[in-house]
């Protein structure tokens, strides 16, 4: 059976991405483009950091899947487009979870990304923030609604 293909474009960010009592939140919007249906997600957090909020984006986009599905996933953070077409996540769980130099930052979402990429068929594509691509904006809006009505 083939798998069904689904658009996910996802951002993710955060306010005071230094500080310690920041904000941040992510958005995404999947569609399914045989019927046209879309669902949108967004959720925000205390102290996070705009790299976490951009993989999480993804994640919960991935997670709201039923079955394995054929993904393409545009987002505008070269942290996440890079670690998976440039290889750093094989890389990453290659050394045991660890960069060449150090750490993992995000360790756990990685693992998860791992996770989740073994079982649908994932292609990222890397699109400009904050231009004329209405999806990618319609994330950012749900980030910024997110953190505007958070309550925690």
């Amino acid at each position: 059976m083939e798998k069904k293909e689904i658009i996910l474009y996802t951002d993710g960010g955060c306010r005071g991405n230094q500080d310690k009592n920041n904000i941040g939140a992510y958005g995404g919007i999947l569609i399914y483009p045989a019927t046209g249906a879309k669902k949108e997600y967004s959720k925000a957090f205390r102290n996070t950091t705009n790299n976490k909020m951009e993989i999480q984006a993804v994640l919960e986009g991935l997670k709201l899947l039923k079955e394995p599905c054929k993904v393409k996933v545009h987002s505008d953070s070269a942290y996440v487009v890079n670690a998976i077409k440039q290889g750093w996540l094989k890389g990453w769980k290659k050394r045991g979870w660890k960069r060449s130099n150090g750490p993992l930052l995000n360790k756990e979402l990685w693992q998860e990304m791992d996770r989740l990429l073994s079982i649908h068929d994932v292609e990222f594509v890397k699109v400009k923030g904050h231009s004329d691509n209405e999806l990618n904006n319609r994330a950012d809006e749900l980030v910024n609604l997110a953190m505007d009505d958070y309550k925690g």
